[in-house]
């Protein structure tokens, strides 16, 4: 029970002894349970009309009982027996004054412990409650320990992950030794079966069969581009980079190209390693300018458009000199007809499985592109197919076996787009996609030898490979 509570029960308790003490005592005090007064001499009748009568009954505001009495008519007779009567009611209500002024006294001082007892237990509540909030306070800062303890760990968890990481790879890493190990000793047993001189005609049937295969193969059709394989990030964003198809295959020479204008300089690297290292082997100076990109090298010599003109220039490696020269009759030149990307671009030198070909447009083909097979000693035309193909629109192409591929952008989102086969002078629409990966092609050659696309991709000499559909000639083929 909460102290108000306390208290006022203690109080209602008090007046509840008070109230039964009064109803029980009373009564009999002033002759309410009875009829007869005793007294020492003569027993006196006193009917209710005639005796003391208690009128009513209530409390002061300090809480004491008053009693209100009616005194009976007066009459000569009774005179004195109502004196004395009267004379035990003043004694017995000054006695049960005096009783109720100790019972009020004791009920003050029960307040007074009750009110007592009410403030410790308010300052009880207090002290609970500051208990509480201590508690509070303790726990956050026990909370801000714990978490300052699991900041300090954090940093840990990296690198137990890093460890679990590590026994991973220690555990493949052993398992892939297992297995190298076991590879190795297959080989060694394998080698220990065979002496050497019987491996090595074992190799060279092998490859005698390979080239007889190849030799087999007939033209293919262009299928799938792959890549590109980025080979070295270099020069302007636009230029030349190639490879003699017609060489041996201990010959593996490069030549780079710079820009597509305003040059004359070719440089000689030995290998493609060379190549990627920048270790010059040897640096020509061709008699004239060249324009555009689109140079080929073919059996040890460079085929290339001289500046401002139609003409071609056939100039040998060997010798450093001009072998032969030739215009190109009609030929648009100097951005008349180039590709999309421009650069001079008009006239593109090209060689594939059947030869050296030139692309280009004509006003009498009204800006279409033409294809020309040429002699490679002489450059003479020997043959030309008109096609419906406009130049301008081209974003670049090449030859594969006879066919000519046309891009229809040198920019992002290029694919081979048209195609025209000089075989049986048709041509179809293609969808060939492949990775612009740089976002502008200045140059893009095929090269029968390596099976493989030569480009100049924004500043970085690139490869793609190419899968071609081929038909295997049998022996009952004529």
């Amino acid at each position: 029970m909460s102290p108000p509570l306390l208290k006022l029960g203690a109080v209602l308790s008090t007046m509840a002894m008070i109230s039964n003490w009064m109803s029980q005592t009373l009564p009999s005090l002033v002759g309410l349970n009875t009829t007869r007064l005793s007294t020492p001499d003569t027993l006196t009748q006193i009917s209710p009309k005639e005796g003391w009568q208690v009128y009513s009954s209530a409390q002061d505001p300090d809480g004491r009982c008053i009693c209100t009495v009616v005194a009976p008519e007066q009459n000569l007779c009774s005179r004195d027996a109502k004196s004395r009567q009267l004379r035990q009611l003043l004694e017995k209500v000054q006695n049960m004054s005096q009783s109720i002024e100790v019972l009020n006294l004791r009920t003050q001082r029960d307040f007074q412990y009750v009110l007592k007892m009410e403030t410790q237990m308010k300052g009880l509540k207090v002290k609970f409650r500051q208990i509480e909030d201590d508690r509070k306070t303790l726990m956050t800062k026990h909370f801000q320990e714990l978490k300052e303890k699991m900041d300090e760990l954090l940093p840990l968890i990296p690198v137990l992950e890093q460890y679990k990481t590590d026994a991973k790879l220690i555990t493949q890493f052993k398992e892939e030794i297992r297995n190298l190990s076991a590879v190795l000793t297959g080989i060694q047993e394998e080698i220990g079966a065979y002496d050497y001189e019987e491996l090595h005609q074992r190799v060279l049937s092998l490859e005698t069969r390979l080239r007889d295969c190849m030799k087999k193969l007939t033209c293919g059709k262009l299928m799938k581009i792959t890549g590109p394989i980025t080979v070295k990030t270099s020069g302007t964003r636009f230029g030349a980079w190639m490879t003699d198809p017609l060489a041996s295959e201990k010959n593996n020479r490069v030549w780079y190209m710079d820009s597509y204008t305003n040059n004359k300089i070719v440089r000689e690297y030995k290998s493609i390693a060379d190549f990627v290292s920048g270790a010059e082997s040897r640096t020509y100076n061709l008699p004239f300018k060249w324009a555009g990109t689109n140079h080929v090298v073919y059996n040890g010599s460079l085929y290339f458009n001289k500046y401002q003109s139609n003409i071609i220039i056939k100039y040998s490696f060997d010798t450093g000199r001009v072998l032969a020269q030739r215009s190109l009759e009609y030929a648009g030149f100097h951005n008349v007809y180039p590709y999309t990307w421009g650069g001079f671009s008009d006239i593109d030198l090209m060689a594939d499985e059947i030869g050296l070909w030139a692309v280009y447009a004509t006003n009498q083909n009204a800006g279409n592109i033409v294809i020309s097979q040429l002699n490679q000693d002489t450059l003479e035309v020997m043959k030309s197919w008109s096609t419906g193909y406009p130049k301008r629109s081209a974003g670049e192409s090449f030859m594969i076996c006879g066919t000519l591929y046309v891009t229809n952008s040198h920019l992002t989102g290029a694919k081979v787009y048209y195609s025209y086969s000089t075989k049986t002078s048709t041509y179809e629409y293609t969808d060939i996609p492949f990775h612009n990966q740089y976002f502008h092609i200045s140059m893009l050659d095929y090269n029968a030898r390596d099976r493989a696309l030569y480009a100049w991709n924004n500043g970085h000499q690139v490869l793609f490979n190419v899968t071609l559909f081929h038909i295997i000639k049998t022996e009952d083929d004529t």
